[in-house]
Formats: C-alpha cells, sequence, structure tokens
C-alpha cells in the first residue's frame, strides 16, 4: 500500500480561492452529559479533543491577524474532514470563548493508517499454555485483585493489512482498534495535515497551530475521573480503577498491574514500559538501601575505635601538632585539635562499611543492568513489540516539511527528497556539536564561579566566625570556618545546578531540533545524549572538582600555590576532602529528590 500522506487534498491558506466553501465540523449543543466519550448522536466515539478560542471574541489580536488565523483553522479542519476525519464542534459552557471539536476517526481511516503505521493488530487469541513457577505462586499475594482488574486476553499479532482484513480477530469493529490505538492513528494524521503554504513551503501539523495560538490545546480524553466511577453505565472507568487498585498510596506493597496500565486503554507501551522500568528500579533499590543502611549503622557505631581520630583528639597528640595557616593576612596558627569534631564526623564515611557498600554498589549496578535487560526482553515478548524494525517507524512530519531537496540515492537508484545534502547535514552536526560543548563550558564556568566564591568567602569566616561565636563552645565545635563555606557554597551550587537544569532542557530541544532527525526514535536518542551530557556536568562537576582537585595543587608552607595571582588554593581538612563531598553530594541529590517530589505532588 502506498498513500501520499502529504498530498494536498484541498488548497491551503494563501491558494485557497476566498469563493471557495471549505468543510465544517458539525454543530451539537451541551447535553448535560460531562463524563460521556461519545459525539451528540451516542454512537461515534471521541478519539481527540481540539480546543480553540472563537476569533470574533478575541479582543488581544488585531483584525486581520484574527481572521488568517480563522483562515487556517477552517483550512486545516477541512482538511482533516477531507481525510476522512468526522469533526463535531461544541461551545463550553463555562466560558463562551472556548469551542470544543470532538474528532472521530471511522473505520476506514482507522484501516488505512493502520497499515501505514505497520500496528500490529490481534490474529487470533493466544492458546499456549504457560507454566507457574514457585515465585510467580508467591507473587499472587501482591497481585491487584483479578475479580476487580481482569487479566487481559492475550493474542497473536501482525502488521495489519487491509487486503488479509478476514484474517484479523474482528468481533466488534467498534473495539477491535482501542482507545490507544485510535488516538495515536488520530494524532498521526493532525501531525501530518497542512493548513497552509507559504513561499513554497507548506505549513502543517496541530503542534505548529498549538505555537502559533491558533488551538489552545490538543488532547485525547480520559475515559473517567479518577476520583469516582463514570455515569455513564457504558464507560468501564479503568482510570478510576487504575487509581483505587494501583495509584492509592494503601496499594503500595501490590504489584503494578502492567498489562492493564499498557492497555487502559490510551497509555500504550511507551507509558506501560516506563512504569515497569520503575517499579523493578525500586524493587532492586530496596536490597541496596537495606545494605547501605547496614554500612552506615556499622559506621557509627565502630567511630569511637577510629585510631587516627582518636589521636587528633588526644590532647597529648594532636593538642601538640601545630598547623599552618590556612590562609593569608587574616588566619594564624592552629592546633590540630580544633578539626576533632570532623574527624569524628568522617570516621562515619571513611571506614570499612563505606568500603563494603562501594563493592556491593559496583556489583548491584551491573546485576541491576542484567536483570532489567531480562526483564525487558520478556515484556516485549508479552507486549509483541520484539519484531518492530526502524524502517516501519514513520518520518518525522518536522523532517518531512524540510525535504525541499532532490538528490539520487546510491542504493535504490532512485531519487528522493531530502531535507539537506551531505556538506548541509555535517555544518549542522558541526553546529550542534559546538553548541553542545559551549554549553558543558558555561556550567565549568559556573563552577569556577564556586570555587571562586569558596576562596573569598573562606577568608571572611575566618576571620569574623571566631569573634561571633566566642563564648558558645557547643556551637564553635561544629560550626568552622571550613564547614560554613562547604554548606553555602553547597547550597548555592544546588541553586545554581537546577536554574541551569531548566534552562538545559529547552537548549537540548533547540538544538535537537536544528539538527532535524528523521524519526522519533533517531530525535528521542539524540536528545537523550545531550541531556545525558548536560546533566552530568552539571551535577556532578562541582563533585569531581572535590574528590580529584580540591587539595591537590596547594603547594608545601612557605610556597603556597596562588589561583589568578590573589587566592589560595583550597585546601582540604587535615583527614580528607571526604566530608566536604559528602556534604556536597548529600545537598545535591536530596534537594533534587525533594524538588522532584514536589514537583510531582503540584504539577502531576
Amino acid at each position: 500500500l502506498v498513500l501520499e500522506l502529504n498530498q494536498v487534498i484541498i488548497p491551503t491558506y494563501g491558494t485557497v480561492p476566498d469563493q471557495q466553501n471549505l468543510h465544517t465540523p458539525e454543530w451539537a449543543d451541551f447535553e448535560d452529559k460531562p463524563d460521556s466519550l461519545f459525539f451528540s448522536d451516542g454512537q461515534r466515539r471521541i478519539d481527540f479533543v481540539l480546543v480553540y478560542e472563537d476569533e470574533s471574541k478575541k479582543m488581544s489580536h488585531k483584525r486581520s491577524d484574527r481572521k488568517k488565523q480563522k483562515r487556517k483553522r477552517q483550512v486545516y479542519e477541512s482538511n482533516l474532514i477531507n481525510k476522512g476525519l468526522q469533526l463535531e464542534a461544541t461551545r463550553s459552557v463555562l466560558d463562551e470563548k472556548l469551542i470544543f471539536v470532538k474528532v472521530h476517526a471511522p473505520w476506514e481511516v482507522l484501516c488505512t493508517y493502520a497499515e501505514v503505521m505497520h500496528i500490529k493488530l490481534p490474529l487470533q487469541p493466544n492458546d499456549l499454555k504457560t507454566q507457574d513457577s514457585a515465585f510467580n505462586w508467591f507473587s499472587r499475594l501482591f497481585r491487584v485483585d483479578e475479580n476487580i482488574i481482569k487479566p487481559e486476553q492475550e493474542f497473536f499479532t501482525a502488521p495489519f493489512q487491509k487486503e488479509l482484513l478476514s484474517n484479523f480477530y474482528i468481533q466488534d469493529k467498534d473495539t477491535f482498534f482501542n482507545p490507544a490505538t485510535r488516538s495515536r492513528i488520530v494524532h498521526f494524521i493532525l501531525s501530518r495535515v497542512e493548513y497552509a503554504t507559504k513561499n513554497n513551503v507548506k505549513r502543517f501539523g496541530i503542534n505548529k497551530l498549538l505555537d502559533t495560538g491558533i488551538y489552545k490545546a490538543a488532547f485525547p480524553l480520559h475515559d473517567s475521573s479518577f476520583r469516582h466511577l463514570s455515569k455513564d453505565p457504558d464507560c468501564p472507568s479503568e482510570r478510576y480503577l487504575l487509581y483505587r487498585e494501583w495509584a492509592h498510596p494503601k496499594n503500595i506493597f501490590k504489584l503494578q498491574p502492567l498489562d492493564f496500565i499498557r492497555l487502559v486503554k490510551y497509555y500504550g507501551e511507551k507509558i506501560g514500559i516506563y512504569f515497569a522500568w520503575l517499579g523493578f528500579y525500586t524493587n532492586m533499590l530496596i536490597v541496596a538501601a537495606v545494605v547501605g543502611v547496614g554500612c552506615f549503622l556499622y559506621a557509627c557505631l565502630t567511630k569511637d575505635n577510629c585510631t587516627w581520630s582518636q589521636e587528633v583528639c588526644d590532647p597529648n597528640i594532636g593538642g601538640n601538632i601545630i598547623m599552618c595557616p590556612q590562609c593569608d593576612k587574616v588566619c594564624t596558627y592552629w592546633n590540630l585539635t580544633i578539626t576533632c569534631e570532623s574527624s569524628k564526623k568522617l570516621c562515619i564515611f571513611d571506614s570499612f562499611g563505606t568500603l563494603v557498600f562501594a563493592v556491593f554498589m559496583g556489583i548491584w549496578v551491573t546485576l541491576f543492568l542484567e536483570f532489567w535487560k531480562r526483564r525487558q526482553a520478556e515484556l516485549e515478548y508479552e507486549w509483541d513489540t520484539v519484531e518492530y524494525l526502524e524502517q516501519e517507524e514513520q518520518v518525522r512530519p518536522e523532517y518531512e516539511a524540510q525535504c525541499t531537496r532532490v538528490v539520487m540515492n546510491e542504493i535504490t537508484q532512485e531519487e528522493e527528497h531530502v531535507p539537506y545534502t551531505p556538506c548541509g547535514k555535517c555544518i549542522r552536526m558541526a553546529f550542534c556539536t559546538s553548541a553542545v560543548f559551549f554549553w558543558i563550558l558555561l556550567i565549568i564556568a559556573s563552577v569556577i564561579g564556586i570555587i571562586v566564591y569558596r576562596l573569598s568567602v573562606f577568608l571572611v569566616f575566618s576571620s569574623t566566625l571566631p569573634q561571633h561565636i566566642n563564648g558558645t563552645e557547643a556551637i564553635r565545635k561544629y560550626l568552622t570556618p571550613q564547614t560554613a563555606t562547604s554548606v553555602t557554597a553547597s547550597l548555592i551550587s544546588f541553586i545554581v545546578i537546577m536554574v541551569l537544569n531548566v534552562v538545559y532542557e529547552k537548549v537540548a530541544v533547540l538544538i535537537t531540533d536544528f539538527e532535524l532527525p528523521r524519526t522519533q526514535t533517531d530525535y528521542e536518542n539524540s536528545l537523550t545524549t545531550k541531556m545525558f551530557l548536560f546533566q552530568f556536568v552539571n551535577y556532578y562537576s562541582s563533585c569531581f572538582y572535590i574528590a580529584f582537585f580540591k587539595g591537590k595543587f596547594v603547594g608545601h608552607p612557605g610556597n603556597p600555590v596562588y589561583w589568578l595571582g590573589r587566592y589560595r588554593s583550597e585546601e582540604c581538612d587535615p583527614g580528607g576532602c571526604l566530608l566536604e563531598l559528602t556534604t556536597q553530594l548529600a545537598i545535591i541529590v536530596g534537594g533534587k529528590a525533594i524538588w522532584n517530589n514536589i514537583q510531582e505532588v503540584l504539577l502531576p
């Protein structure tokens, strides 16, 4: 089957004669059925919803701009109708300026695009019997009640072909394509239908219309509220069941109903595999957490037996050792016993338990990766995604829009449209690579700024902190200039990291968009690589400095090393920089976890 997906069905904006009539959506009044998933006739299912603001009621734009926006929207909706989709418009009862356009894909459209998209659909029920192991029997104790969420029937599947329609397991045309597949097909069409032509360049896709404000939103529907059952007796209220039997805190010890998450009925395999990974990762972390807590308790119980800490705190040993000043002018000679409390804390993190935990985590990471590969292979087999081929993946509409050049394919010896020449591709790659390195250098510059802050503030704390806490021995033991500098620098570093993280998310998207990957998989892989580089350098560059560079280039007494000809190189505590590294990691990792949890609660 060959389909011209980018064929202009009717002339688009800029080429449509004013007198030509465009197809418009059907209009229907709101019938006080907020839970309904169907058109006003109660027969056609809503597969997608488009929301726009009535142009005649907009006051923030010029009249000419409103006319252009209206024309583009009308052309877009007319092209959707010509593609075979059915549209029904309803004015909002809460805000009369908003209009909801409900989109329905008929059977013929679903079959046509299911073949184009190589969607796998059921052939026959899977009659292979599986043998339960002892572990499966044990896991039943933690599974969701099968009387509430019934197991999904498994099928043998194959890529859909209209000419082999009779071979597919079609009991009901209305349910053969589940809601996830229906929404996926409609979104595929929405992303490729044109709405304008400017300078011989086609403008198409719902994303562009959303960016320009012609549409306010575009989304598929949930089947019900997660708080209560749907009032529609024909609605299964699967979202409510998921919340009650899976997402509710009372079910924290239950296994995830992954098949139900995947098939309800708008989530799909991507969301399902995400929750599968999240559950697997959480379960594996339980083992690491138990070992980590055990090693930490061991270190706490044995810290009093730390020989070098006892020597530092001993007035006859550490008390007789005079240390050189750590800065010029304001710092004085100091006694080694001043670091007694920090040495005791350091014994907790620099102990035999830490060594055991480090070795264990190396083994744990290896096992986690191998077990996850095994689990992923199981899910690929169960969800029938093993034979997915990259050549079956559709080209991104953003890539298609730029295919204005014609070149000869050296393998097939056929002409094909491409967005750029080989030289142009090299220029794009060079620019994107340079941009990535530039932003990484910006992160390193921020780390250098934090280092300068450390050097400056340490001088201030060394000259003022002992005077302000004089007479308060309990605080003075813990609040040393080194500790105050480390904590404040870590907090500032965390704030800088979170701000840069927001910036780099947008930068990574912009660079990837400019790179113009061909398929969605290529786009996601490229974006993931950039985000990994940005976040890795952003989160851990300061930790690398403390672990491998701080205190390594300080010179020797009488000949210290200076930064920028002015600042003395930072020194670690006599016990090393491990305590400061622990503080930095605790603030970054703990702060990031708290911030992410707050975001998930406030912005689910």
